[in-house]
């Protein structure tokens, strides 16, 4: 397809063919460019620290908790050997937490079921989740917005926290993952204050 734009200025002719190449070209572009962000803010978090910062100050420059701050930018040391921990995560771990807050906020409650364990099946039906979300709207109203989801290593499982924000008051959604993907825990619970 031809675009009906004019070219390049000064070219007096139109542009040139739209590519089916150039929109995953932005995309890896901007993977890169995050990728770059990422590791900057990585770089600056580890100069503030190294200049005697606290966690808290970090996390309210960056608009969360200092627990949050530290499962990100910090790096952990094993207390038994001293060696660094490993934050690795399995890749698409939080976008699975995200959707299955997704589909309990859309009352789709059999669906968010899908990848519990055998103990949290047996353990949490649909209509228990039911019964937790419309709790939560008691306490605090309407469902607002998601924030930012974070996942980060607990042993052998995953966990990923998920900032909720209701009209009259913040919760935590947790989601926990065990070594085979599968849910093995999950929970919401009003936020604690830093």
């Amino acid at each position: 397809m031809v675009s009906k734009r004019a070219g390049p200025p000064g070219s007096g002719g139109p542009a040139a063919p739209e590519s089916g190449a150039a929109p995953l070209a932005a995309v890896a572009a901007a993977r890169e460019l995050s990728a770059a962000a990422a590791a900057a803010l990585q770089a600056a978090v580890d100069r503030a620290r190294a200049a005697g910062h606290s966690w808290k100050e970090i996390g309210d420059v960056l608009g969360t908790t200092r627990q949050a701050a530290f499962q990100r930018f910090g790096r952990p040391v094993d207390p038994r050997t001293g060696a660094p921990m490993s934050k690795a995560v399995p890749p698409g771990t939080a976008e699975r937490a995200v959707a299955i807050f997704a589909d309990i906020v859309a009352g789709h409650d059999e669906a968010a079921r899908t990848d519990f364990d055998e103990r949290m099946r047996d353990a949490v039906s649909a209509g228990r989740l039911a019964d937790g979300w419309a709790q939560m709207a008691r306490l605090f109203g309407r469902f607002e917005r998601m924030g930012e989801p974070l996942a980060f290593p607990v042993g052998e499982h995953t966990v990923v926290t998920i900032p909720l924000s209701f009209e009259a008051g913040e919760a935590t959604g947790r989601v926990t993952f065990d070594g085979h993907g599968k849910v093995a825990g999950l929970f919401i619970r009003p936020a604690t204050t830093p």
